[in-house]
This record gives C-alpha cells, structure tokens and sequence, in this order.
C-alpha cells in the first residue's frame, strides 16, 4: 500500500471497529535487562558518558530486539504499533550527549516498526505505525527553580525545532500517523502542533496527528493543572485524528477522565493506561484479564475507539485487550460544537448567538 491508501485504509477501520493500538515498549526492554554494553553497541563504544536506560539507541545498537518488541505485539492483536522514539528529541537526547543523532534515530525507528507491520499486514488487515513523540524533559510552563517562578529552563522556540525534527524523521520513516504522547504541559503539545503545521507549510506529506495527554495523579488534571476538557480545548484546532490519555493511572483510575473527553472532544477517543497504579518496587500488578475487562467495559459504554496499553502492558496485555474489544462498535464521533469554547485551567463554554434567546 502507499502512504495515502494506508491512511483511507485506517479511516476506514476507524469508522468501523475499534482499532487496537501496541504495548510498553520500556517495559518489554526491560525484560530483556540490556547491559551498558548493549546500549552502546560497537558504534558508541567509546562514547564518553554512560547509556545506559536510553532506550531510544536501541534502535541502532539492538534493532533486533526493538524489532522482536513489535513482531510481539502484532502477535498479540495489536493493530498500530507506536515507535521506539519517545524520548528521541534533541532535547531529551541531550541527556546522553547524542542530541546530534535524534533525527537518525527517529527515521531508523520508524522503518523498523514499518517494517515489522508489512511483515505481517494483509490486504483485508493492514497494520499501521504511530510514529510516537513525547514530551521532553523539559517544560515550557513551569519552572524548575521554586525561587524563581517565571524562569524556565527551555523555549517555545526551541521546543518547535526539536519536535519538527523529530517529526521530519518519522515522516521520513514513512509512519502512518504522529503520536504526540504522555502531554503533561499543554504548552509543550502546542509546540509540537506548530512543529507538525510548519512542516506541512513546507509541503511535506505530513499524516495525520493523534495526540494524548496524562493525567499525573487524582486530581483528575494535567501536571499543568487543566482538567480533560481544558486539555482538548487548548489542542482541538489542530483536528486530530484522535484525542485521548495515557500513562500515569491505571485504567479504573483513568475511566472517569477518558468519559469527560468523549463527553466533549468531537474526534476520536484513545485511551492507554498503565497496567494499573505502580506498587512498591515501580511494579505494575494488574493482569492482563484486569486490564482487557476495564477496557472492554469502555468499549460497550460507547466511550473510545483506540485502546492499547502504557507502562508495565506487555502483548499479554494487548491480546487480552484486543479480545475485550472484538465484535464492539467503536464510538460514534459526534457533531463538531457550534458554540465557543476557551480554556484555562478548566473549560469555559458559551451558547452560540440566540440560543440564550431562544431557551
């Protein structure tokens, strides 16, 4: 398939079942517990810090094991898998002092997951890939000095030029969507937005975005403080293919605040959560029978249209996912809002001209 008949081949599937998105990627490479050694490969063998727990590198120096990670994920059921490239930002990347490599690692990783899809894609079943760009270790709205309120420790601007590098990798990776994931500062979502349009203003083929927040604990808000509502408010001019949350709660947690986003967003609704909250040891116990019943649960109440798993979900997770799921309709998108909506930290919603009126 070429690129534009994937992406009418996934609108398709869209409209038609619920589409099943992939698993942890970090909690199934810390199952294979790679050394320092494995990090490095030969290639950064003499790089002159430690590598250790930068996954993204792994889709140079291991991309057989990357490539094992997704052929068991599509396995399992999965429809969509996200790249290995959640932290490959320059930002983030400088870190290990690779900030220079993260485009290359972002266009390696794509053809990866590309690759394991086709192997397995059939004419009556593609399988897609979500080219997956998360949110930094930086933040755009908060500061990191509590003696100085309005510093901060990057720009808008130069937030933009890493996610448009990102993104112009995975594009060239020839992913099917751009996942922007785990967005716990709105401000940092908008730069990615602006990154993605500005590539489009340059006239790449630029897919369609899905982008999915967090809500850190529950409050029920983002680390920035906004409510769901607020939160797709804040992103819904960029009309994503979908909307959702992912991360930090468990599914039972997250259940409330994936139904306050299908109550408003008119788009689709994605929903990944975690394999329930962590226990002691940064664990996640829940099985996956827990984790496909919560979803499955979802899926008959009429709330979401992509479901997969966040961290500790492996393809145990995803089959039992998958199987919740089968046979269910997926969300009916509703009408686009005819009245004005602004948002702060919650929703401000306005009736249109004359409706006051007429009540």
């Amino acid at each position: 398939m070429t690129a534009a008949e994937r992406r009418a081949a996934l609108a398709r599937a869209a409209d038609a079942r619920i589409i099943v998105l992939d698993g942890a990627m970090g909690t199934m490479i810390q199952g294979y517990k790679p050394d320092e050694a494995t990090y490095r490969g030969e290639r950064f063998r003499d790089h002159p810090s430690d590598l250790q727990g930068n996954n993204e590198l792994l889709t140079l120096t291991a991309p057989g094991m990357i490539r094992d990670i997704h052929r068991a994920f599509l396995d399992a059921g999965a429809d969509m898998l996200s790249t290995n490239t959640f932290s490959a930002t320059r930002v983030s990347q400088a870190d290990y002092g690779l900030e220079d490599i993260a485009r290359e690692i972002n266009v390696a990783a794509a053809r990866l997951a590309r690759e394991a899809a086709e192997s397995v894609a059939t004419p009556d079943r593609p399988r897609w890939v979500a080219g997956a760009i998360g949110p930094t270790n930086r933040t755009a709205s908060i500061s990191p000095d509590v003696n100085d309120p309005g510093f901060r420790n990057i720009s808008f601007d130069a937030l933009v030029a890493a996610y448009g590098e990102a993104a112009r990798g995975l594009i060239e990776g020839e992913v099917d969507v751009l996942l922007i994931e785990t967005v716990f500062d709105t401000l940092n979502a908008k730069a990615a937005i602006y990154a993605v349009e500005c590539l489009r203003d340059e006239g790449l083929d630029v897919p369609p975005v899905m982008i999915s927040g967090t809500i850190t604990d529950r409050s029920g808000r983002t680390l920035t403080g906004q409510t769901p509502e607020a939160f797709w408010t804040s992103v819904s001019h960029a009309r994503p293919f979908a909307v959702g949350l992912n991360c930090a709660l468990g599914a039972e947690e997250m259940r409330a605040h994936i139904r306050a986003l299908a109550q408003v967003a008119d788009t689709r609704i994605s929903a990944y959560p975690n394999a329930g909250l962590p226990n002691e040891m940064g664990g996640y116990d829940e099985t996956p029978d827990q984790t496909g019943g919560h979803l499955g649960e979802w899926a008959r109440a009429g709330l979401v249209n992509i479901v997969g798993g966040c961290c500790g979900t492996t393809p145990e997770h995803i089959a039992a996912i998958a199987r919740a799921v089968e046979g269910i309709a997926p969300r009916k998108v509703p009408a686009r809002a005819e009245w004005m909506r602004l948002s702060g930290l919650e929703m401000f919603e306005a009736p249109a001209w004359g409706e006051e009126d007429a009540a």
